[in-house]
């Protein structure tokens, strides 16, 4: 592992671990977002860039750990983080499993259109239905809480639980990527006939990959539950899984610190449009300018951003 790939994450993490002595309350809110979206589109990271598996509908996952999070949750009384976090995670996990076993001896499109088609199921079932509370979604009373050192209606607390689960998403991720398992993906991204012709039963490889992915994506929708305190139908839709894909292409597809950059890049530029204060009367459409930055973006970078220093070192030769 080169030693860029090391020092870089670990300079970011303890510079955002010093973040709450400097940062306002609403820049707190705002990195936390971004830190959440991060271990959102790292799970999207492992299909995408390390498996090669485009996936259309990965925010049912996003979604469905979210909405676990707040359904499980007592109602008048804290719930405690050791339940509920292992619970969305493994929900979002056994629907990915579910999915994983039905979409993926489909490829290409098809494979893109049908993961599409499951998350609007899940979205659907939350939309139309009573159990989530139909279109408005549901609330959270109380925010989880772990014991007496750590309650997640504390910004602060709240600041530091997401540093941890992007830290350690970023860590597994890192190992994932360094070893057999890792290397067995990476040759099924290149070229999995010859992975198969090589004796590798390439199906339980894509599986474990997308379960994988899925659980980290719940592990994302119980950080954003507990930061948002509610939950609505629009977090499994496809617009959210688009966005996801945007973020880890932005930051540069087969570099885990290109999803969080993507991610970072994602959130900052659509809050930054957004604003009258900072665009003026441009805020009122502000989809249509984010959607023409990121192509100029992409148009510029093909490699993401990850690519841009390299750019610029050869535009300086």
């Amino acid at each position: 592992m080169k030693a860029r790939e090391t020092i870089v994450p670990l300079f970011a993490a303890l510079l955002l671990a010093a973040g709450p002595l400097f940062l306002t309350n609403y820049q707190q809110d705002l990195v936390v977002k971004v830190m959440v979206l991060s271990v959102f589109a790292l799970s999207l990271e492992l299909l995408v860039g390390m498996t090669g598996l485009v996936s259309l509908g990965h925010a049912a996952f996003f979604g469905i750990g979210a909405y676990v999070t707040v359904l499980a949750s007592p109602e008048y009384d804290p719930g405690s983080v050791a339940v509920l976090l292992p619970l969305a995670m493994a929900a979002a996990a056994a629907y990915a499993l579910v999915v994983g076993a039905l979409t993926l001896r489909t490829r290409g499109v098809y494979f893109i259109m049908v993961t599409l088609a499951f998350a609007q199921m899940a979205y659907f079932v939350f939309h139309d239905t009573k159990v989530g509370g139909g279109s408005d979604g549901i609330f959270l009373n109380i925010r989880p809480t772990l014991g007496n050192w750590l309650d997640l209606a504390s910004r602060v607390h709240m600041f530091y639980a997401a540093l941890v689960a992007l830290v350690a998403t970023y860590g597994f991720l890192a190992l994932v990527r360094r070893s057999r398992f890792g290397h067995a993906l990476a040759g099924i991204r290149v070229n999995e006939q010859r992975m198969r012709a090589a004796g590798f039963r390439t199906f339980g490889y894509k599986l474990a990959a997308f379960t994988l992915a899925g659980a980290l994506a719940g592990l994302a929708g119980f950080l954003m539950a507990a930061n948002d305190a509610a939950v609505n139908p629009e977090l499994l839709s496809w617009h959210e899984s688009g966005a996801v894909l945007l973020m880890i292409i932005l930051g540069g597809l087969g570099h885990l610190r290109g999803a969080v950059l993507g991610a970072a890049a994602f959130t900052l530029l659509k809050d930054a449009l957004s604003n009258h204060g900072i665009v003026g009367a441009a805020a009122d459409h502000w989809q249509l300018t984010l959607g023409v930055t990121i192509i100029v973006f992409v148009a510029l970078l093909p490699q993401g951003l990850i690519g841009l220093p390299a750019r610029l070192a050869r535009a300086r030769s």
